[in-house]
């Protein structure tokens, strides 16, 4: 078996074979990088009084796991109570999940000091110094898109990269798509997505060469991208296929409007990947950031500069405060089903609807799930043309402060039912203890945090001199088995749970409060800082590189909106 970096699952810290496994049905190499995770807060880290006790962690353990089964929601409704609601447009849960994956890849599969496993009832938290020195994170800490090019393609036949395959054979300057499969089925009469005759909106995927007799080694539908984790949903796997779209869009709109820059195919692929992740840059900060996070925090950063992320003598690094406490808020704005395309919707208001989307059948319409056999109809070889996004439906601010379908669950302590058995994972053969704690995401989040030692959430809020919370706003809201799980955690409380509880009560969850937003904002924003090929080293006519300066679309106006982005590659009318 090839090692595979860019192939990975999100049981790491549990069992090494979960990602083996992963790793094996790809038989793809991408590129083999490994960084550093360090923390935002180095001093809170090592001062005990600033992480949760460590005396008796047994006990720990059982009272964070009682926390983490009352933060999801008992009741499994799918069209979610409309006080669940935020004014957020769906497709920035999904965003941020495709963010997540481009900057981080933490597993300890290239440790023997660090395969722990939080499914113990007595493990110990590891010493932040061994979490710094054995942690490694398997991708490039820059907002580069290497989950979508890898090491970039074969120009030259006697030097191929890696990432040879996600590129077309016969103009290997474009990246593969998907093909969508188009069957007819009487009944019901499925609709086709707007733009109706596009159907060339999925992954690459393997096909024939990965056809085996043995069901169980059938690999055929695993996508061939450079991170596996963008198949585990169909809303993020068509956002990964937006991007490969995007950049082929981008290269045809340099070969029509810049013709200097396509006089050969590296100069053509170089330029074209380049205004492809600057675009990506700004938005992240103009648009991602600014929806999600408190007003005025990301200005603040861009006008005064960097407050909390400093290297001092430090590498780049991925803050573990970040990628395991702050930036899990995601985990929370996922809802139990979506207003999905006109096929999959709420029969209530469109009666040739079929069925709602649900959580179920999202993680279903993957290559991991085999496209619909897993909770679905029965496999298919691509995705079928009835199950295409229609990225109108997520994209809308009106429509999401309306609170109704178009928007995402609140950012807070209350988490879809769903997600409490999570689809896709946990199916590798693990033993029960395992599987469970695979299944529930809030268990494992909470676990992940006490294990890697991340200050609390008041003593990250006392060095950002930010208000804490109050014991009063702590219980806000809460039912009284929240109550009850949380009570030991009331001084020093787990810093995830903090940061949405503080959304919850401080921003009534519409977006990050203070802690949350500084955290995040300036993680991605310092990533971009310390990155010399960002955006913001970009200058043109003595300006920073703004989307005036990039690709246009078809009636001139520039991409400012993850819409404009999804407009410009062609997935949505």
């Amino acid at each position: 078996m090839q090692s595979i970096p860019f192939q990975f699952s999100h049981g790491g810290y549990i069992k090494e074979a979960s990602v083996t496994d992963a790793v094996a049905a790809t038989e793809l190499e991408a590129i083999d990088v490994e960084t550093d995770f360090n923390y935002l807060f180095p001093r809170r880290a090592r001062d005990p009084n600033s992480l949760l006790p460590a005396d008796n962690p047994k006990e720990v353990i059982a009272k964070l796991k009682k926390l983490g089964e009352a933060m999801v929601d008992a009741v499994a409704d799918a069209n979610d109570p409309q006080a669940t609601n935020s004014i957020i447009p769906p497709v920035y849960t999904y965003w941020g999940q495709f963010i997540d994956h481009d900057i981080t890849a933490n597993t300890d599969r290239t440790s023997e000091d660090l395969k722990t496993d939080i499914a113990k009832e007595d493990f110990t938290p590891l010493a932040p110094d061994l979490v710094v020195q054995k942690l490694k994170n398997l991708r490039r800490p820059t907002l580069d898109l290497d989950s979508v090019y890898g090491d970039g393609p074969t120009l030259d036949p006697n030097f191929p990269t890696e990432a040879k395959d996600f590129y077309q054979v016969n103009d290997p300057v474009k990246l593969k798509i998907g093909v969508n499969a188009e069957k007819n089925v009487p009944t019901p009469p499925f609709r086709k997505v707007p733009p109706e005759n596009d159907l060339n909106r999925d992954l690459p995927r393997k096909g024939e060469a990965g056809k085996s007799d043995d069901p169980s080694k059938d690999t055929s539908r695993i996508a061939v991208i450079g991170d596996s984790r963008n198949d585990e949903n169909l809303i993020v796997a068509q956002l990964h296929t937006a991007f490969l779209r995007l950049h082929n869009a981008v290269v045809d709109w340099v070969q029509q409007h810049e013709p200097e820059n396509a006089t050969d195919n590296q100069t053509l692929f170089i330029r074209a990947q380049n205004l492809v992740r600057w675009h990506y840059q700004w938005l992240v900060v103009n648009d991602f950031l600014k929806t999600i996070t408190a007003k005025g925090t990301v200005d603040d950063i861009l006008n005064h500069g960097l407050k909390v992320y400093k290297l001092g003598n430090r590498p780049i690094f991925m803050p573990l405060e970040f990628s395991v406490a702050a930036y899990r808020f995601g985990h929370s704005m996922v809802r139990g089903a979506y207003d999905f395309n006109l096929n999959f919707t709420d029969k209530a208001t469109d009666p040739n609807s079929v069925t709602d989307a649900t959580f179920g059948l999202i993680f279903s319409f993957t290559g991991r799930a085999k496209i619909g056999e897993r909770g679905g109809p029965g496999a298919n070889d691509t995705l079928p043309f009835n199950w295409i996004i229609d990225w109108d439906r997520f994209i809308s601010k009106d429509k999401a402060a309306l609170r109704q379908r178009n928007s995402a669950r609140k950012i807070d302590t209350h988490l879809a039912p769903p997600l409490g058995t999570l689809l896709n994972e946990g199916e590798s053969g693990e033993q029960p203890p395992i599987k469970e704690l695979l299944k529930h995401l809030a268990k494992r989040n909470l676990l992940r945090g006490y294990l890697l030692s991340i200050p609390t959430g008041q003593s990250i809020a006392k060095r950002l001199g930010v208000k804490l919370l109050s014991p009063t706003e702590l219980k806000q809201g809460n039912s009284d088995a929240m109550n009850y799980a949380l009570a030991p955690f009331m001084e020093k409380t787990p810093a995830w749970y903090y940061i949405l509880k503080e959304s919850e009560v401080r921003q009534k969850g519409d977006s990050l409060g203070a802690v949350g937003s500084r955290i995040v904002a300036e993680t991605l924003i310092a990533l971009l800082v310390f990155d010399p090929s960002s955006y913001l080293h970009q200058h043109e006519h003595d300006m920073r590189w703004r989307p005036d300066n990039g690709v246009k679309l078809p009636n001139g106006s520039a991409i400012r909106t993850i819409g404009d982005l999804l407009k410009f590659a062609g997935v949505r009318p």
